[in-house]
């Protein structure tokens, strides 16, 4: 009769035993999961979506014209990449096609063409939009704009997206 209950007891410290076990086992792979590296990034989607949320402005300075560059929609969960564009001069008509002069490149120099402009129509000394690109896929390392023609040959701004 003892021997009954002595098996009966670990029974059910058995069974108690290995329901902890399942218990921590489907919560260490919860965790993992939420930390898992991503496989065509190669960082965690939360660890790339901080990093491209903290791109900074970007100001360029060069002949009459300043051009401020922010970085407004850019992650790896939207299908276009924003970036707001303020230019202001007091000398020159800022008549450019924003679409035709501007040009996002990659860390390995491949160029994507903006697909719309968002802002102003071109003339006048104060111009502010939105240059729309298609997002890319996977997403790089670093990334380049480059304005061309507007006062000066060529103006870029480098973001380092994931270090």
């Amino acid at each position: 009769m003892q021997n009954e209950i002595i098996k009966k007891k670990l029974g059910l410290k058995e069974i108690f035993l290995l329901s902890i076990t399942i218990i921590l086992g489907v919560y260490m792979l919860f965790i993992s999961n939420n930390n898992m590296q991503h496989p065509v990034f190669g960082s965690s989607i939360q660890e790339q979506n901080s990093v491209i949320k903290k791109l900074e402005s970007k100001v360029d300075i060069q002949g009459t014209v300043t051009i401020e560059i922010t970085p407004i929609e850019f992650s790896s969960e939207v299908s276009e990449w924003k970036f707001n564009v303020g230019l202001n001069t007091h000398s020159l008509e800022l008549d450019q096609d924003m679409t035709k002069v501007s040009a996002l490149f990659d860390e390995n120099g491949k160029e994507y063409k903006p697909i719309r402009w968002e802002g102003s129509v071109s003339g006048g000394h104060h111009r502010e939009g939105i240059l729309v690109f298609k997002s890319i896929i996977p997403i790089p390392k670093s990334i380049e704009l480059k304005i061309t023609d507007i006062d000066v040959p060529i103006r870029s701004f480098v973001w380092d997206i994931i270090n």
